[in-house]
């Protein structure tokens, strides 16, 4: 088989809850199940398995196909850089299905690199963008919350007679723990717990 001028694929889905069956159905066309890379894994750092076993067969001349262009990275920054590695290091092209603008297939000449260089930096400041005015939206949603009274973090234990004597006793080492835990009735996580909230 040829290895030159190989069409690669890589996935990635932000937790493991995601399924990736989209991204994957995209780009089955061409593209052999050998040459798919997929990650499950915050695109938040770059320390992911399958994306650097990509970077480490990518040749000049071979076609990195990816559903979006955030797949690259989730900040404008890392998806420049992994941009300028892919294109102008390894020498390889990007085709961005949901882009067709993001194809360096296209056009090799001075024009076509300066429109999909603009295009990627428009398109990742927005996602960038987007992504800051979700978490504002979040931490907004949060601070009205908390104006309204509502409590984030583990609810509050309530604490019996029985497990303050025990946590009480424990402290002063007048009870080994196994019979503290007994006499509280709780768990061994939770009678820590209660034993540092009992503290504060």
């Amino acid at each position: 088989m040829d290895q030159r001028n190989r069409r690669y694929g890589y996935v990635r889905v932000s937790t493991k809850e995601q399924n990736e069956d989209r991204q994957l159905l995209a780009m089955q066309v061409g593209i052999p199940a050998a040459c798919l890379f997929t990650d499950k894994q915050s695109g938040k750092d770059f320390d992911r398995p399958a994306y650097r076993r990509l970077l480490h067969v990518l040749r000049e001349g071979d076609i990195l196909v990816v559903k979006s262009i955030d797949r690259l990275g989730r900040d404008y920054e890392e998806i420049i850089e992994q941009w300028r590695c892919i294109t102008k290091e390894i020498k390889a092209d990007i085709k961005v299905i949901d882009m067709p603008l993001l194809d360096t297939t296209l056009s090799k000449d001075l024009l076509g690199t300066f429109i999909a260089d603009l295009v990627l930096q428009v398109l990742s400041f927005a996602a960038e963008n987007e992504r800051e005015n979700i978490r504002q939206r979040q931490r907004e949603g949060i601070e009205a919350a908390r104006a309204r009274g509502v409590r984030f973090g583990r609810p509050c234990v309530e604490i019996s007679p029985e497990a303050a004597d025990a946590i009480l006793r424990y402290k002063q080492k007048k009870l080994p723990l196994q019979q503290a835990l007994i006499q509280s009735g709780l768990s061994q996580g939770t009678f820590y717990r209660t034993m540092k909230a009992m503290e504060l």
